[in-house]
């Protein structure tokens, strides 16, 4: 029996190869965006579920409220790890990060190690990080001690054993010993390290630091006691506080709130909270969304294909329920034919999956998958999918074939209802109004992106070459050295550069109401040339000049936003105001006009500028176009000159500040590419409902030939209903699209507003598609010989 359904099931494939081609094309595009988006929300979703204790384990935030504002904090005073473990008997054990950037020398190899950490002994019984050499329990126990990734092992040593050998660090000042081999820290872990220092090396160069519960530099973990409750844990947090901090924290008018973050949920809701990495679960719930649209939008696709077909089979049902099968049997046999399509389509899905992988990695920016059968579930989730998409498709085909009455067809007299037509018709309405919204939001993603990309930042930032110098002493003739270069317009020193990251400086500055006022604000050290260089406008006062001798130690600049913060509603007016900021005192001699130094997901903060030439490690140069290779290489000569141990490298600063839109790029590739296999899939689908609306209305097309129709009024006849399906879509999902991407742009602080213009866009585009997909049968039904459509039926 099975054998048999087998044989007339690949008969009627073959027969019919233009819809076996379209159902197995529709399905295969379907199964395949559907597992690529199952493999990323998947991945995105395993960020740091691996460590066997993650479910123990929390970050410690600590929001500082102060006088001025409110500051979310993902780092922590340094004192804080330790003293939780010593006072709270519910913490295990604690582990403590703080980012590193240091020059690394074996012999004659160095590299300027970004992916550094200092960390804490413990992080090897907190975390699951595999050690592959060396003793977890004092890896990291004494100072100047280092732990190195198999990468860094063989950039340093090659395939030599690593373990006792010294590296030297910051240069030659730091000879360290290597105490252990880390495996390559997970694609999926937000703690990413080449390279692990000991935190006694740290607290040997600062022996204050967990002693300064003013000091913010360490990201602090705690590994709890089992059947701890976080939350009655918290509770104890602010006693704490008051305990080891209290009078400081009220002399200074910052007051702390502690709180605990479960590990597994830093990734995707850090929010305001900086972390190491940051994903997103708005992303992961859209593409989730996308998924379930486009698997509904194949299903609906194949429904439609298959009933088209109907009227071709309704002789064949009427035979075989007339010498005896019954509609149990007819059902096993449509199914079945559903799930041998799904099945062809697996292997098609297959093939496609591993062709596109290394496309689909590179548009993710990490690699979610090494290949299909590097993961042995993998190949049985996308069998099962096509399997359980079988069997759901096909029940409503099914059900309709096997219902056919035998007298009816078999005497020619074979109808379908207009239930059936209004069915198709509405999946037709919903596969067109997904694909309405989908591309409503891939217009306005892409009018984000440009307008984030183009948007005038109140600086320049073209031309603009960045080293930075790590602090090198030969800093400062580095600088003369590159200003004497031809084709170098002009030189600065600052320690950041937009896009980058800025101190945040315990401030008091003079307010509307004659009080020093409290705030924690950015800070920029800077040269006399920095604002010129950087074409940043002075709109009050003046700006920092080499005529005047105090403005290395007691002047300071600040912007638009930090006048408004202190009651200034004219920016002359904070011109004079009196200041504290780290050690020095002095008043504002001038005010610059707002520019964006962070991302324009951030509204613009308050900002300090200072002339401190001795914490300005990044070399900002304006270089003149034309024969850029040239100038780069006499740069590079005049850095192996000066700093001949320490790698060159560099970056354009228009590029390194865009790199902040990385994540929203991606999503936006991804989203295209997406909203472009769900519009393809709803073509195939219209194609259907077309070919069977054809088929149904053959002799009706011969008879208005006759009678004079012509092939315009035949075109016209057929695509007026679908049109008008595409214009109920286009109803439908316009204030649903709207909604949606109205709510995706409230992340940014600065944003485009959704006009008309785009929905007018949008429904165009489907029009477009839609008559171009009814079009050629629309025509092949209209230039039809009348007599062979009139005796159709």
């Amino acid at each position: 029996m099975f054998k048999n359904y087998l044989k007339i099931a690949w008969r009627n494939l073959w027969r019919n190869k233009v819809f076996s081609a379209i159902n197995i094309l529709g399905l295969t595009v379907g199964l395949t965006a559907c597992f690529f988006i199952f493999l990323y929300v998947h991945f995105e979703l395993s960020y740091d579920k691996f460590h066997s204790k993650g479910d123990r384990i929390y970050r410690v935030t600590c929001d500082v409220q102060t006088p001025s504002e409110l500051i979310y904090g993902g780092i922590t005073p340094w004192p804080f790890g330790p003293n939780m473990q010593h006072d709270f008997p519910e913490v295990e054990a604690f582990a403590r990060f703080s980012k590193a950037n240091l020059l690394v020398k074996k012999g004659n190899v160095s590299f300027q190690e970004e992916r550094s950490l200092f960390a804490d002994s413990s992080i090897f019984r907190v975390f699951d990080f595999k050690l592959l050499k060396g003793d977890p329990a004092t890896a990291l126990q004494n100072v100047n001690s280092v732990v190195l990734s198999s990468s860094a092992v063989k950039k340093y040593f090659g395939e030599a054993d690593p373990i006792g050998q010294t590296v030297l660090l910051t240069g030659d000042m730091m000879p360290s010993t290597v105490t252990g081999v880390i495996a390559d820290m997970p694609e999926n872990s937000q703690i990413k390290a080449d390279m692990l220092v000991s935190m006694s090396t740290m607290l040997k160069l600062n022996p204050n630091l967990d002693k300064s519960w003013g000091n913010f530099g360490a990201v602090t973990f705690l590994l709890l006691k089992p059947n701890v409750n976080p939350a009655s844990l918290e509770a104890k947090f602010p006693d704490f506080i008051e305990q080891h901090n209290g009078n400081e924290r009220r002399k200074a008018k910052m007051f702390y709130t502690v709180k605990l973050q479960p590990l597994e949920k830093i990734y995707l809701y850090s929010g305001a909270y900086s972390a190491y990495e940051k994903g997103s679960i708005t992303n992961v719930y859209i593409f989730s969304v996308v998924a379930i649209f486009i698997l509904f939008i194949a299903c609906i696709n194949f429904i439609n294909l298959t009933t088209a077909r109907s009227v071709e089979r309704a002789k064949e049902i009427g035979i075989r329920k007339v010498v005896g099968a019954t509609k149990y049997e007819l059902l096993r046999q449509f199914i079945g034919e559903c799930v041998m399509l799904c099945l062809i389509a697996f292997v098609f899905t297959v093939v496609l999956f591993m062709l596109l992988l290394p496309t689909f990695n590179l548009l993710a920016g990490k690699t979610i998958a090494t290949g299909l059968f590097a993961n042995g579930w993998y190949v049985l989730i996308l069998f099962a999918s096509a399997v359980v998409i079988g069997l759901l498709a096909g029940i409503y085909p099914a059900l309709v074939l096997s219902s056919f009455k035998p007298a009816s067809v078999l005497k020619g007299r074979f109808a379908t209802g207009t239930r059936g037509v209004f069915l198709r018709k509405g999946l037709v309405v919903t596969q067109f109004a997904i694909s309405i919204a989908l591309i409503i939001g891939t217009i306005i993603v892409s009018l984000q992106m440009h307008y984030m990309h183009n948007k005038d930042l109140g600086f320049s930032k073209n031309q603009m070459l960045v080293i930075d110098t790590h602090g090198d002493p030969a800093k400062n003739a580095l600088k003369e050295a590159i200003a004497a270069l031809p084709k170098v317009n002009s030189v600065s020193m600052a320690s950041g550069v937009p896009g980058g990251e800025t101190n945040g400086a315990y401030s008091e500055i003079v307010n509307k109401q004659g009080d020093m006022q409290v705030a924690n604000l950015d800070l920029y050290d800077v040269d006399y040339d920095y604002l010129k260089q950087y074409d940043i406008k002075v709109v009050a006062g003046r700006g920092f000049s080499r005529d005047f001798g105090t403005d290395t130690t007691s002047a300071m600049m600040i912007n638009e936003a930090a006048a408004k913060l202190f009651g200034y509603a004219k920016p002359e007016e904070a011109v004079g105001r009196g200041f504290r900021q780290w050690g020095r005192q002095g008043v504002i001699i001038g005010v610059v006009k707002d520019f964006h130094f962070r991302s324009l997901q951030e509204n613009i903060k308050p900002l300090t500028m200072r002339i401190e030439p001795q914490d300005c490690d990044m070399i900002s140069v304006n270089v003149a176009p034309g024969d850029l290779s040239g100038t780069l290489a006499a740069i590079e000569r005049k850095w192996r000159a000066l700093m001949p141990d320490r790698p060159f490298s560099y970056f354009f600063l228009d590029e390194f500040f865009d790199r902040q839109y990385r994540t929203e790029e991606r999503f936006g590739k991804l989203f295209f590419n997406f909203a472009v296999l769900a519009i393809i899939i709803s073509c195939l689908g219209l194609l259907g409902l077309a070919s069977y609306s054809a088929i149904q209305r053959t002799r009706e097309i011969g008879i208005r030939k006759v009678m004079g129709a012509s092939v315009a009024d035949i075109v016209n006849l057929l695509s007026r209903d679908f049109l008008k399906l595409v214009l109920i879509s286009f109803i439908i999902a316009t204030p649903v699209a709207w909604y949606f991407m109205h709510k995706w742009l409230q992340v940014f602080a600065y944003r485009i507003s959704i006009g008309w213009w785009v929905f007018a866009v949008s429904g165009i585009i489907a029009l477009i598609i839609a008559i171009g997909t009814i079009s050629y049968q629309a025509l092949k039904a209209a230039l039809a010989d009348p007599v062979k459509s009139m005796r159709a039926e």
